[in-house]
């Protein structure tokens, strides 16, 4: 390729609303533009790439015995509606009537669309077990899209789905899956972690993400010092905390706290420390409102508190007319005398029942309790009582009791053991070895393909550009003249290319009349993994310079020996 030829419009300005390094770089190295709001072309650059990364999905999924298909995006209500999930998915699903008005949504996910596809097709165990890909877009109205690739309207994603005759052939389904997640990734170039994961609205039993660490990740991952514990925060499991002795019970006492609307404003005023406050966050859980208390340096852990509550509706946070409604104050609540309602509920974490004399609010404006013992003032009858903090740094690992790590992680991949969620209720059962109809069992397995493209990026960069691992970058090598129009330096830039080229290596040529700064400023903000410099040095010494990307090493060799140099470095890589 040419870089004449090459639709690669670079930027030398950082655009003003791109949030995060991967959304800067695509568009300032011309791999991406903004077409609406979450809404992106993926110009050559990128779409190189993410064809890279598809044939990497495409090899390790096939490898672990799964087969290609492709469903439609649009997909009917009615398949959604049989599976009970048409009204519970939520917003995020974009939805549409055709001039019939027949209702449709563009596909945020295919659990319905496959097992539809499946029940009318698998009917004996003999068809089993059975594992479906695809790769396409899929469309999620985001609230917020925002940081570029990472979380967009629409995106590219891989989804495979399992059918097994038992839980056993689950087991050995997601094994096979999960390996071969561990394969993409790591060819791919990235440094993640697998952990335990919720399955959100999913569903199923077991689920891990596949985690890329960096410091742009939206999710939070705890993971152990000394084992190989590992888990989005959300899933952590933080023991309870007890008092090392317990304490006379101090008299319930009522003090002002004229305007101290937040835990740490009253901390601060009575001269308390966090960990002797209980800290009250109030939520609407499919319309009823819930009371979520935690001790005072301690935040909710809201799947925690939707799974408390029994819901399939993710917690939001109440509004001034959901506290209204239910007569609380913001800013000074807490379970003293409070009670559950038909609308109104209470979820206190087991950590606070475990205090002593603690400071909470009055459930009266700028006033707090001291001295507030829950088991003693609470109504623990009439309320819930559940593990709803998130984990901590400092807490111990739950394995091993070891040393915990935060980090944050951008989701790159996701497995589910399904079981039979979707197979019991879209009826897809099979006759079993008996003769008997039993329901198919299933696994789901989605990788963000776009995300893996934008996790990379996050992961290898400078402050001059991208550093691409050599497996999914655009070009493994750009050769660069000097002078593009000195005819002896273009004809041996173009020797190199040619030898590149023959001994298999996908390379650039760059061969526009710019100046030679501007080359290797396109180069090193593109991210190509080596840099091949013909100078005047070249026709003299007949010489190259090979420049690496990821560590600036610069030396020269023979003209002769370049592509068995190149060569032996991009394996390296």
């Amino acid at each position: 390729m040419l870089a004449s030829k090459l639709y690669a419009p670079t930027l030398r300005e950082t655009p003003a609303d791109a949030d995060v390094i991967s959304q800067q770089y695509m568009l300032r190295a011309g791999f991406i533009r903004k077409m609406a709001n979450g809404l992106y072309t993926y110009l050559p650059l990128a779409w190189k790439s993410i064809r890279k990364i598809e044939a990497i999905v495409r090899e390790e999924m096939e490898r672990a015995g799964s087969q290609e298909i492709m469903m439609p995006i649009v997909q009917p209500a009615e398949i959604w509606q049989e599976s009970g999930r048409w009204k519970v998915y939520g917003a995020e699903m974009i939805r549409l009537k055709d001039r019939h008005d027949r209702e449709y949504c563009l596909g945020p996910t295919h659990e319905e669309m496959i097992t539809t596809l499946v029940r009318n097709e698998v009917n004996s165990y003999r068809q089993l077990p059975l594992n479906l890909f695809q790769m396409q877009s899929k469309y999620r109205d985001e609230r917020r899209p925002r940081y570029g690739l990472m979380r967009s309207r629409e995106f590219i994603m891989k989804d495979a789905y399992s059918f097994d005759m038992d839980e056993e052939g689950l087991d050995a389904s997601y094994k096979a899956m999960y390996d071969a997640y561990v394969r993409v990734f790591t060819r791919c170039g990235l440094y993640f972690k697998p952990v335990e994961a919720d399955s959100g609205a999913i569903g199923g039993s077991n689920s891990h993400e596949f985690m890329a660490l960096a410091d742009a990740g939206e999710a939070d991952v705890i993971h152990c010092k000394n084992c190989d514990y590992a888990a989005n925060i959300e899933i952590g499991k933080p023991a309870v905390l007890k008092a090392a002795v317990a304490e006379p019970e101090g008299k319930l006492t009522l003090v002002d706290t004229p305007d101290a609307k937040t835990i740490d404003a009253v901390a601060t005023m009575l001269d308390l420390p966090l960990e002797r406050t209980i800290k009250a966050v109030v939520y609407n859980v499919d319309g009823t409102v819930v009371l979520a208390i935690v001790r005072g340096d301690h935040e909710v852990n809201e799947i925690a508190l939707q799974h408390a509550m029994e819901s399939t509706v993710e917690p939001e946070m109440a509004s001034d007319e959901d506290l209204k409604r239910v007569g609380l104050t913001a800013g000074f609540i807490s379970p003293v005398g409070l009670h559950q309602t038909d609308d109104f509920a209470i979820v206190v974490d087991e950590t606070v029942m475990e205090m002593y004399n603690v400071c909470g609010g009055a459930n009266k404006r700028d006033a707090h309790y001291i001295n507030i013992n829950p088991k003693r003032d609470f109504d623990t009858k009439d309320m819930r009582i559940a593990p709803i903090r998130l984990i901590t740094k400092d807490d111990r690992c739950p394995h091993c009791g070891g040393e915990l790590e935060l980090a944050k992680g951008i989701e790159v991949g996701q497995v589910f053991k399904l079981g039979t969620k979707y197979s019991e209720a879209l009826h897809a059962t099979f006759l079993n070895q008996s003769g008997r109809p039993s329901p198919l069992v299933m696994g789901c397995y989605g990788i963000g393909v776009s995300r893996t493209l934008a996790a990379a990026i996050e992961q290898s960069h400078d402050e001059n550009g991208i550093i691409w691992p050599r497996a999914i970058a655009p070009f493994e090598a750009v050769v660069v003249p000097i002078n593009a129009k000195d005819e002896q330096l273009m004809s041996m830039a173009t020797t190199v290319y040619d030898a590149l080229r023959k001994a298999g290596v996908d390379v650039l040529l760059d061969d526009r009349k710019e100046r030679a700064g501007v080359k290797f400023k396109d180069a090193d903000l593109i991210g190509y993994p080596i840099r091949l410099t013909i100078s005047k040095t070249t026709a003299e010494t007949s010489e190259v310079e090979v420049r690496i990307r990821k560590d600036g090493e610069s030396f020269t060799c023979k003209l002769e020996d370049v592509a068995d140099v190149v060569c032996n470095r991009l394996q390296a890589l």
